[in-house]
Parts: structure tokens; C-alpha cells; sequence
């Protein structure tokens, strides 16, 4: 177990002192706590420049129905003329003379580019004032009709189970980024198992190595001290975001969407002092609930150690039947395709988590990593969490026990690339 532990140290320290785990260990928690900080950031500098625009309307129906908003301020030009040219830094919107009989294009002149932003917000108040005034043609009051019958809702769902609020869309963008996640970890320390073995391999380093430690203590040493690194970063990224969660989302938040969050967060009802979109409060909520968090990191942690322990024996197998990188490039599509399976039906988890197809993926354990963390952020039934670990966990003991028979034999071939026939064959050497 010493000699075992030695290898586990030594592909630790390898790797966790190179400059590129240190770079991608910091860059990208900065890169995710970018992402929690700019829902907060849209909350305290929210909002667009406003942009003024002088209205020539030679019939006078138009313009003095145009409501200001956020984005644009309207004034009437008292020009009476047909063609007015805007001064420098001021946009003119022309209104044709019998808008309200025939539909004509509007002119906007301005001497920048205008966003669809604008073009739009000019459009729809001038489409609304143009309605209105032919329904009055036939002595109806649209506006009154309108707004009698107008509706704007939203839909906020309540788990029965748990008595909050949460938000679909933030469940489906944590499901994304937890699933892609795992599926570049997976890949990225998977083919390093492989890439070490290989190199290892052809430097005749094994040969001394099995000298005085067994082939398979040798296989699970080089799996267990990479996946460390794995590990290592999981647990930094963790670290940093919770406490961005606790501690630094507070305090940038304004009192009254933090007291909404906090409402939310403990169930006490439907915010009421913020003026926030009561989706948008429900995902930061989420985001500033550092138990929550906390908790899903944990469950990723567990899947990412079963999923990487399951495909990096896989993927040593592969490492000690070939002499190059190029030869394992075709084999390792047999490790590869599930992983790229898993991420697809991971997307596909994300839009509908209760679909068969996503809750059996989610169980299968080829799949159920990737799968599963697409899932988790909608709150599922905590029997399929355990129930897919306990099948991930006892296939990575199953698929250590067929690649430590395809190891002990692979590392000492050379010349010739296997094929999966030979594979098997070797898997069946007692």
C-alpha cells in the first residue's frame, strides 16, 4: 500500500505544480464568479443611455401621443417644414403626412448607426397610435378595450416538497454549465491517464516500475493521483464560490432585493419590496444561497470522482495496449462515445429533467454523470441521485477489474497496435 501511495504522491505533485493547473485553477472560478456577479451588476447598473428624438409630425396626430420610456425621450420640432436635417448628436424621426390612412415607412434620420433597440421601441408606440386612431374611425376606445383585457404574467414555480420558489431558467443554465463542466473534466484527465502511461511506456519506465510494484497497484496509483488533481480543483472552485455566495453577493445587493432574497430563500412567501421581475429574484436567490451551493458542488464532487474512476481505467487500458498517441487515437473512441453521449442527452436533460429519456440516462452509468448534473439544479427525488451513484461507484469496480487484466499485458507489448478483439482476449486471461 506504501508503494502505491508514493506513485499516488508523485503524479500529484507532477501536476498540481505545472503552470498551466495553477492558471486554469484560478482563471476559472474568476470566469464563474463572473457569472454569478453579473446578475448583481444588472441589478445596480441596470438600464440604457437615454436617447432623445425630435419628432416632425406635419399633422400633429402622432407625436403628441408618444410616451417617454427608459430608453427614449421625445420632443415635437416646431419646424413647418417637410425636411428638417438633424444637428450633430440628435436623431429626427420623420412622420409621413397620412400615416393614419395608409401605412408608409418611417424616416429616422441621425447621423449614427441606430440600434434595433430604438428602431423597434420607435415602431411599436407609433404602430399602437396608428391602431388606435382607426378603431376610433368605427367609435371604439381601443385603449380603454386594452386595457381592460391585457394580461402579463409569469409563472413561478413552488416545489410542493420544499415550499419555494424557483426559477426554470436558471435551473436549465446551471444544468448546462454543471454537465459541460464535468464532460471537459472527464475528457481532459481521462486522456492525461492515458497520455501518462503512453509516454511511460515508450520511455521504458514501467518495466522498472512493475519490478516492484504490482501492474494493477500501478494502474489505480496513476488513476488516483491525477483524479486528485481533479479533486483538488473541484474543492478550490467550491471554496471560492460559496464564499462569493456568502459573503460578497450580500453585500453588493441593495437592501430591498436582499430582503426579497431572503423571503424567498426561507420560505416565508412572494417578494415584496423590490421592484425585480419575481423570476429574476427567484435565480438570485438561488445563486446567494451558499448552502444550496455548497451542496451542489458536494454532489458534483461525488459524481465527478465515480465518473472519472470509471472512464480513466478505461482509458489506462487503452494507454497500455498502444506505443503512440496516434494508435490510441482510434481506440479511444470507445471511451470517448459515451462520454459524448452523456453530454447530449445532458442538454437534452436540461430542457425536460422528467423525460424517460433523461431519467434513465440519468441512472445508466455511462451516462449518469453528465446526465444526473443536468438534472440535480430542478430539485429531483433523492433516491435516483443515490441510486445512480451506487451504479456508477460499482461499475468503476468492474471496469478496474477487466482494465487491470488488459493493463498487466499491454504495458509489456510493443510494435504492434491491438485490436478490440485482442482486447478482449487479453481481458479473459486469467
Amino acid at each position: 500500500m506504501s508503494k502505491v501511495s508514493i506513485i499516488i504522491g508523485r503524479e500529484y505533485a507532477e501536476r498540481v505544480k505545472k503552470k498551466s493547473f495553477i492558471f486554469t485553477t484560478i482563471l476559472m472560478p474568476i470566469f464563474m464568479l463572473a457569472l454569478m456577479a453579473i446578475p448583481t451588476l444588472v441589478v445596480l447598473m441596470g438600464g440604457t443611455d437615454t436617447r432623445t428624438v425630435t419628432v416632425y409630425d406635419p399633422e400633429g396626430i402622432i407625436a403628441p401621443q408618444l410616451v417617454n420610456s427608459d430608453n427614449v425621450e421625445y420632443v415635437i420640432a416646431t419646424q413647418s417644414v417637410d425636411t428638417v436635417a438633424p444637428s450633430e448628436g440628435t436623431t429626427l424621426l420623420m412622420i409621413p403626412r397620412g400615416l393614419v390612412g395608409k401605412d408608409q415607412p418611417l424616416r429616422l434620420l441621425a447621423d449614427e448607426a441606430a440600434s434595433m433597440m430604438l428602431e423597434g421601441e420607435i415602431s411599436s408606440q407609433v404602430e399602437r397610435i396608428v391602431e388606435e386612431e382607426r378603431m376610433k374611425v368605427y367609435s371604439v376606445d381601443v385603449k380603454s378595450i386594452m386595457d381592460a383585457v391585457e394580461s402579463d404574467l409569469s409563472v413561478n414555480t413552488v416545489r410542493t416538497d420544499r415550499d419555494k420558489t424557483t426559477s426554470s431558467g436558471l435551473s436549465y443554465a446551471l444544468g448546462f454549465i454543471l454537465t459541460f463542466l464535468l464532460y471537459m473534466i472527464l475528457l481532459l484527465y481521462g486522456q492525461m491517464v492515458m497520455t501518462s502511461i503512453i509516454e511511460e511506456k515508450n520511455n521504458r519506465v514501467l518495466e522498472i516500475v512493475v519490478s516492484s510494484v504490482k501492474p494493477t497497484g500501478l494502474m489505480l496509483g496513476k488513476i488516483c493521483g491525477i483524479g486528485l488533481v481533479a479533486v483538488t480543483q473541484i474543492v478550490i472552485w467550491a471554496v471560492l464560490i460559496v464564499a462569493m455566495s456568502a459573503f460578497v453577493m450580500p453585500a453588493l445587493l441593495p437592501a430591498d432585493v436582499a430582503a426579497d432574497i431572503t423571503s424567498i430563500n426561507s420560505g416565508m412567501g412572494a417578494p415584496t419590496q423590490s421592484a425585480l421581475d419575481s423570476d429574476f429574484l427567484a435565480a438570485l436567490a438561488v445563486i446567494a444561497d451558499p448552502t444550496y451551493v455548497l451542496t451542489l458542488f458536494g454532489i458534483l464532487l461525488l459524481f465527478l470522482i465515480g465518473g472519472f474512476l470509471l472512464y480513466s481505467a478505461v482509458f489506462a487500458a487503452i494507454g497500455s495496449a498502444v506505443d503512440n498517441i496516434q494508435d490510441a487515437s482510434q481506440l479511444q473512441t470507445v471511451a470517448m462515445l459515451p462520454i459524448i453521449l452523456g453530454i447530449v442527452f445532458g442538454m437534452m436533460a436540461a430542457g425536460d429533467p422528467t423525460s424517460s429519456i433523461a431519467v434513465w440516462t440519468s441512472i445508466i452509468p455511462f451516462t449518469s454523470p453528465m446526465v444526473m448534473m443536468a438534472r440535480i439544479p430542478y430539485g429531483i427525488p433523492s433516491w435516483q441521485i443515490i441510486l445512480s451513484l451506487v451504479l456508477l461507484y460499482a461499475s468503476f469496480l468492474a471496469s478496474v477489474w477487466v482494465a487491470a487484466k488488459i493493463y498487466r499485458v499491454g504495458i509489456f507489448m510493443y510494435g504492434k497496435k491491438p485490436t478490440v478483439k485482442e482486447l478482449i482476449r487479453w481481458a479473459r486471461y486469467k
